[in-house]
């Protein structure tokens, strides 16, 4: 068996900048230290960090005061960051630096007088944060070309177009084609709006996909840009694609007939688990499939420098 190893794949600048921010917080704060949502999306590594000591919460009020709480990748509404400073949290911002950009450009629409139209999935934590910016007057969520047909406004209204950063330019391309069919004043995020370790990782995935029977992502359930993997390597002609946390989750059926499979991670998914799979098969020999380098690195937040 041929393993075919994705290049770019797994962490992403955003999500080492996450991790590193719980790691530095442990060695400067100690215990307890809350975290708001899961850190990044990947059960080994919250695993990691609650038998360290780390508490996860999903509401603020499970916070107490004065405590030391770090907001996740994903990023918060604003009445979350004013809630922590009304009860005296020592709250530490581990948002993604492109969420947070996101933000501010929702910020800047809603000065311009421009209503947001954001693509992404209801429910998805980042979403949540992004819509949480501005109030809901000011926001509609779309996620599919039938929720742009069913959209209010008049073909001049001035509108501004946001995206949930782990969706890629391929998968909002047929929403914005429509956005852009029905309406005159509309402001388009440029491509580099869009998370660019999503991008260039499902671009990856697409060439191992032409050359590998089978495809395993790394990567939890709950991950977003993890599942797009999964589905973009299926769209691109893998026979077979399955995502799996890590060997552990590896059954035989999966590559028994396989005679090369590739092999590729989620932005939240950490070496260790892709290596680890990598000793689970019967590997002939491993061949890695670069598509780009990446070299952003991003400074940690001032409170753990």
């Amino acid at each position: 068996m041929k393993i075919l190893l994705a290049n770019p794949r797994g962490f992403c600048a955003g999500v080492d900048r996450a991790i590193q921010t719980v790691d530095k917080a442990l060695d400067i704060f100690g215990t307890p230290l809350y975290v708001r949502h899961e850190i990044v999306h990947n059960k080994t590594v919250v695993a990691d960090f609650i038998s360290r000591g780390v508490t996860f919460v999903e509401d603020l009020a499970d916070v107490p005061d004065g405590a030391v709480v770090i907001f996740s990748a994903h990023g918060v509404p604003k009445e979350v960051v004013s809630n922590a400073q009304s009860r005296g949290l020592t709250a530490i911002d581990a948002t993604c630096p492109l969420v947070t950009k996101v933000h501010m450009q929702a910020a800047r629409y809603v000065r311009d007088r421009m209503h947001i139209l954001l693509i992404g999935h209801a429910g998805h934590v980042e979403v949540l944060g992004t819509m949480g910016q501005v109030t809901p007057e000011d926001i509609t969520l779309i996620e599919s070309v039938a929720d742009v047909t069913a959209l209010p406004f008049a073909a001049n209204a001035p509108l501004g177009v946001l995206t949930q950063t782990t969706l890629s330019v391929d998968e909002t391309a047929d929403i914005i084609t429509a956005l852009k069919a029905r309406f005159s004043h509309l402001h388009i995020p440029k491509k580099d709006d869009i998370c660019y370790a999503t991008q260039n990782r499902q671009d990856a995935v697409k060439e191992l996909a032409k050359q590998a029977d089978t495809v395993l992502v790394i990567g939890s359930k709950n991950s977003s840009n993890s599942n797009r993997l999964r589905e973009v390597a299926l769209k691109a002609g893998a026979k077979a694609a399955y995502l799996i946390d890590g060997p552990e989750d590896l059954i035989e059926d999966m590559v028994k007939e396989a005679k090369t499979v590739g092999i590729t991670a989620g932005a939240s998914a950490p070496e260790h688990l892709v290596q680890a799979v990598i000793q689970h098969l019967p590997a002939t020999e491993v061949i890695t499939l670069s598509t780009t380098e990446e070299d952003i690195i991003f400074q940690l937040p001032k409170e753990v420098r």
